[in-house]
């Protein structure tokens, strides 16, 4: 795929949508970052159903560490890996306070010295929290990448690597999120829906379904 094929498909996303950001709900850093660690292996729905009765009660590192693990299981035991989940976050607390002054970290270092968090969820909350332009590459966007030959590579971070090089800069701090969105509701895993898709003439996929 050449350059101006790839700047097409990202006007094209970006005329469709010119303001995406995830779907996870938040108000704070800190609560993107929780909700962000509590959505491995779990959809932005039930995450977002278990933080609208979280937020309210505890958003911040000293609350939710005053909860404790069991207080915290009761409002994400409706989330996958629920226990492990409240374990990694009521650590990651006690180190934001004691280490961060109870803010989240604006570097990568920082923010993967965490527990629970790994490169992908730096990424997010280093694009969609404070504006860098960062790719979070999840299943979706490795998916779309590969099927429509944007940036193909054999595991992710290839694909990170691939879409930080070839992304046009101005296109790069929405990236993620239109590749994302794209994936989960277009593009997706078992059969794309081409008919609907704005960028179909410019794909690669070789047995659409148009």
């Amino acid at each position: 795929m050449n350059a101006d094929i790839r700047r097409q498909i990202f006007e094209r996303l970006r005329a469709s949508n010119p303001h995406p950001t995830t779907e996870l709900e938040y108000s704070s850093p800190f609560e993107l970052l929780t909700a962000v660690l509590l959505s491995a292996q779990a959809t932005d729905v039930g995450v977002n159903k278990a933080t609208r009765k979280l937020f309210p009660v505890a958003n911040t590192p000293s609350a939710i560490l005053a909860l404790g693990q069991d207080g915290l299981e009761s409002y994400i035991n409706s989330i996958g890996l629920f226990r492990s989940k409240a374990r990694h976050l009521l650590e990651t607390c006690r180190l934001l306070l004691e280490q961060h002054d109870g803010e989240v970290p604006q570097t990568r270092e920082a923010l993967e010295a965490l527990p629970g968090v790994g490169r992908k969820t730096a990424n997010v909350i280093l694009n969609t929290a404070f504006g860098q332009p960062t790719i979070a590459v999840d299943t979706h966007i490795f998916r779309v990448s590969n099927r429509i030959g944007l940036a193909p590579g054999k595991d992710v971070r290839a694909v990170e690597d691939k879409l930080l090089k070839v992304v046009p800069a101005e296109f790069k701090l929405d990236a993620h999120h239109w590749l994302i969105l794209h994936g989960r509701y277009i593009c997706k895993a078992r059969k794309p829906d081409c008919n609907r898709c704005v960028i179909v003439d410019l794909c690669e996929y070789k047995a659409k379904s148009i």
